[in-house]
């Protein structure tokens, strides 16, 4: 909207000097802010998010641009407190606030007090966001994720203690397991105060655990029935999320239809497509049990007296060939006078082979010896002191001592001369 600002004109009649009536830049600032405000505070604004900064005081301060335009644009904390989705650069979005002038600069610019983004709607924006953030943090692996109980003792659910939902799980879990143990653990289901309530609840549920080991949790159902994404919303929380992820206790989550993807889904550790299917998955068939345990016994049975059998036949077996022990014992003493007699055989041929050989070698060494020589004759003659056998007549010299052996004695003898024999 146009407007003029009228300064009077100065006439000479007047007494006063025209420029004490010339307004100073912070007034002529106040006066442009009050014509913009009371023009623009209802306005609508759309554009791209350039130069977004977020300083310690926590408001956001951006420019919105266009092709060939900006404008300067805040937003203060509480209202981006209330935002479902972040900022960010680049980001199309439309502006609802007022415009204003910041007088100190005599800027002019956008206070925002909404903000909904161009092409997808907030809410599936921030659920894109967070899930894409907790992806990259490893919220999602299968890794992560706990087994859940083949057979729980205990279950705890969590959600409206007036809905549909959980009439639904109860119904179902009554009739395939009667008897199981429920603890309800009430919360609001959507709404602003539903993601606390439900954080709270998740640490209720630990508390329970860990305080009374012997009425543990064996596993929990968090959910609700179908709604509006609005409806649905508080299970797409960051604050929820985290909570069950770091909840020790298995979780089934349980929210709205089965076309119905919440962030819960993605983190808790089994999905199941409505309440009524997390109460199926989280309990087995009682009849079908039973029937299997019947089956087992039967098979049990059958393999019992298999076995007995073959332990039955196999005794008859060692029985057959089970012998008398005085008969065995007789049988083995037999044996080992056989093996004696036999060892003592074996020695006396040893022995007289031994003696025969014995008796061979002594002929031997007696037809060998030199004292058997001398008895037939011979004599051995050596030269003294040495005792050196005397086998030459070069050896001796006239003078020498000689020693004789023959068969019953020595000679000793002196040379007197030698006589060489011609070669």
């Amino acid at each position: 909207m146009d407007f003029e600002l009228n300064v009077r004109e100065s006439r000479p009649d007047v007494a006063t000097d025209w420029r004490q009536n010339v307004p100073t830049v912070s007034k002529l600032n106040r006066l442009i802010r009050g014509h913009i405000e009371n023009s623009f505070f209802d306005v609508f604004v759309r554009g791209e998010i350039s130069n977004l900064r977020r300083p310690s005081s926590g408001h956001g301060y951006f420019v919105l641009k266009d092709q060939s335009s900006q404008l300067r644009s805040v937003i203060f904390r509480p209202f981006l407190s209330r935002l479902k989705f972040d900022l960010e650069d680049g980001m199309e979005v439309i502006l609802h606030g007022k415009v204003t002038v910041y007088e100190a600069r005599g800027d002019y610019q956008i206070i925002c007090d909404a903000v909904e983004p161009v092409g997808v709607g907030a809410l599936q924006l921030a659920f894109e966001q967070l899930k894409s953030k907790l992806e990259k943090e490893g919220l999602f692996e299968a890794a992560r994720k706990k087994a859940l109980p083949y057979l729980p003792h205990r279950i705890g659910i969590l959600t409206s203690p007036t809905g549909a939902a959980i009439r639904d799980m109860l119904h179902v879990l009554e009739r395939r397991f009667p008897n199981i143990e429920v603890l309800l653990f009430p919360v609001a289901v959507q709404g602003e105060r539903a993601a606390s309530e439900i954080v709270e609840a998740l640490r209720v549920a630990q508390y329970w655990c860990e305080s009374r080991p012997d009425r543990k949790l064996d596993l929990l159902i968090v959910g609700r029935g179908g709604g509006s994404i609005e409806d649905l919303w508080p299970f797409n929380e960051e604050i929820v999320a985290r909570a069950m992820a770091q909840c020790p206790v298995p979780i089934i989550s349980a929210v709205g239809h089965e076309i119905d993807f919440t962030i819960s889904d993605f983190v808790a550790d089994r999905r199941a497509p409505t309440p009524s299917a997390a109460a199926e998955i989280a309990v087995p068939e009682y009849r079908e049990l039973q029937t299997k345990i019947l089956a087992l016994q039967r098979q049990l049975g059958y393999l019992v007296r298999r076995r007995l059998e073959d332990c039955r036949l196999r005794v008859d077996h060692l029985r057959e060939r089970l012998t008398d022990p005085r008969q065995a014992l007789g049988e083995q003493k037999r044996l080992l006078l056989d093996k004696q007699r036999q060892m003592l055989q074996l020695m006396a041929y040893q022995l007289q082979m031994r003696r025969a050989r014995f008796q061979a070698t002594s002929q031997l060494l007696h037809s060998l010896s030199p004292l058997g020589v001398l008895s037939r004759g011979y004599s051995l003659t050596s030269l003294e002191p040495g005792k050196t056998l005397l086998r030459r007549v070069a050896s001796v010299r006239p003078g020498d001592t000689l020693r004789t052996r023959v068969a019953d004695g020595e000679v000793l003898s002196q040379v007197l001369s030698k006589t060489p024999f011609p070669s």
